[in-house]
């Protein structure tokens, strides 16, 4: 990768970032008369809609109309797992699990998506990408438990393994979502289309039609624009001018960014541990970054 792309895959990165640790105040927010399957509708219909018109605009969707079925079939089972599965269970630990417990598990996916990275797109395990991961996950422990790792106990088995999976698909999402060469607004519109429509069918399934309350459309809204739609496209521009094993480490600061937002927003006390955890993140990353080695993606 040179210089200019690392650059700006890497800003790129930092953007996903301050979306992303908005998840679980989109989540509280947005789910106080709704369950995780109504939401995800709502929120994913948002995204599919405002990327499809952004799309649109550009000129992007003529793309689609090109693809051979094999490829639309790609793109169709890379929105089920990074679109749907994921934020299906990522929404219900929210909504009825513990929120540190939650957050420690979906903090995962960046330790999965190097594990995955050696197998797929066979990129070396070095030792500065082995420390920068050991420092973020070390300081997200840090923020999570405010410095007190044994506050973390995990007590319901069933919805940690729905969230670790739901990690694990988003995972794979990103390991492979690299490879597509769409037009990131085209392939997104279509991921996001393929979530809406699934979630439409389980919210039918599993639970019931509700429509977003007064209290609820805000962060509906900021949810299915930002926090889901147009982040989705930064990250898969990120992948592409980066690499997955570089970009992971810096996602370990989107829940130490969490902890932030639920001080600032839900007047949260602040904790020592939060700084701590912050430095361990942000050396983490600066050490992964320093890292000169070919990652290409194929």
């Amino acid at each position: 990768m040179n210089s200019h792309g690392r650059l700006k895959g890497t800003l790129f990165i930092f953007l996903c970032v301050g979306a992303w640790a908005l998840i679980p105040v989109v989540s509280k927010l947005g789910q106080t008369r709704m369950d995780n399957h109504q939401f995800l509708f709502w929120s994913s219909l948002i995204s599919f809609l405002a990327l499809g018109a952004w799309s649109m605009i550009k000129g992007c969707l003529e793309e689609l109309i090109h693809l051979k079925a094999a490829e639309w079939l790609y793109l169709a089972v890379l929105g089920l797992l990074g679109t749907y599965i994921y934020y299906l269970f990522l929404y219900l630990g929210y909504a009825v699990g513990n929120g540190m417990e939650i957050l420690v598990i979906q903090y995962s996916w960046p330790i999965l998506i190097v594990i995955l990275s050696l197998f797929i797109h066979k990129e070396k395990l070095t030792l500065k990408k082995v420390l920068s991961l050991i420092l973020g996950f070390t300081g997200v422990l840090f923020v999570l438990t405010k410095g007190n790792l044994r506050d973390i106990q995990f007590d319901n088995a069933g919805l940690i393994i729905l969230v670790a999976l739901g990690a694990f698909c988003f995972a794979l999402f990103s390991v492979l979502g690299g490879r597509v060469k769409v037009n990131p607004f085209a392939a997104n519109t279509v991921y996001f289309l393929m979530a809406a429509a699934a979630s439409f069918v389980s919210m039918l399934l599993f639970s019931g039609w509700e429509t977003p309350g007064a209290e609820e459309i805000i962060p509906v809204a900021l949810n299915g624009v930002v926090v889901n739609g147009f982040s989705y496209v930064l990250w898969i521009v990120a992948l592409r001018d980066t690499s997955p094993g570089f970009a992971a480490p810096f996602t370990y600061l989107t829940p130490v960014l969490s902890a932030f937002y639920l001080v600032f927003i839900f007047q949260e006390p602040f904790f020592p541990a939060y700084g701590i955890g912050l430095f361990l993140v942000l050396a983490g990353g600066l050490i992964n970054s320093l890292d000169r080695g070919k990652r290409r993606l194929p």
